[in-house]
């Protein structure tokens, strides 16, 4: 049986996040259709998932390399699969070949890993760098004064793409804040766009999550991911 509270929340909150999306995207310039919402779906049943993607979801993004492989066979084919969460290298196997981009790439060693899985199945894997903005000890990625440099080096790896970065950055009390941290990711974003390095394209910025997705769009995201925004507060401790 569906899980009645689960779907009446994607209900309720589905449509307000599409507006907000539309707003903010106006607000910097762009369309709707220039942004990309990525329903986080941690803890979230595959019924659900599945429901939400009939109701328009488009991008789905799992954190957990053991709870993407639980629910792969009943997820519905009709939505893109990203993974979002840390990636170890040992486990960067079980992930290869099974979802269209790897959006947290922390380290050359883990790009150099999914290169070689990648060759190894005859296909390209799309990656994002995941860039920690706020230097912060508690969270993996390249350093702002460093990703330039180990860009270079990742997109002579064959076997991926670079697509461009992505970041989680510190939880901030206040809007002006977390901005700041958004507007230098976006600065990167655009400098290293303007290198015009081969095998680089920089077509996506992923950054925002459930409560700075509309300041992240305003500063230059096209990817944002949400999940208690869409699904409710989940225990994240299953």
């Amino acid at each position: 049986m569906m899980e009645k509270s689960s779907i009446s929340i994607f209900d309720e909150n589905y449509k307000s996040i599409e507006e907000q999306i539309s707003a903010a995207a106006i607000k910097s310039g762009r369309k709707r259709e220039d942004i990309i919402l990525l329903a986080a779906t941690k803890t979230v049943s595959t019924e659900v998932i599945n429901y939400a993607i009939e109701k328009g979801i488009k991008y789905i993004g799992e954190n957990r390399v053991q709870e993407f492989l639980s629910k792969e066979n009943e997820l519905s084919t009709n939505a893109h699969r990203h993974f979002i969460g840390h990636l170890q290298s040992n486990k960067a196997k079980d992930i290869v070949g099974r979802v269209e981009m790897i959006e947290s790439v922390h380290s050359v060693k883990l790009a150099r890993v999914i290169g070689e899985l990648s060759k190894k199945k005859g296909i390209v894997t799309d990656i994002l760098l995941e860039v920690n903005i706020g230097n912060e000890d508690s969270k993996s990625g390249f350093t702002a004064q460093e990703i330039s440099e180990k860009i270079e080096e990742i997109s002579k790896i064959s076997g991926v793409k670079v697509k461009g970065l992505m970041a989680i950055p510190p939880i901030c009390e206040k809007s002006d804040e977390i901005r700041k941290y958004f507007a230098q990711m976006n600065k990167l974003f655009i400098d290293i766009r303007a290198k015009k390095i081969d095998n680089v394209s920089m077509d996506y910025l992923s950054m925002g999550m459930s409560s700075d997705f509309a300041e992240a769009i305003e500063e230059g995201s096209n990817i944002v991911r949400l999940g208690t925004a869409l699904f409710g507060k989940r225990n994240y401790n299953i």
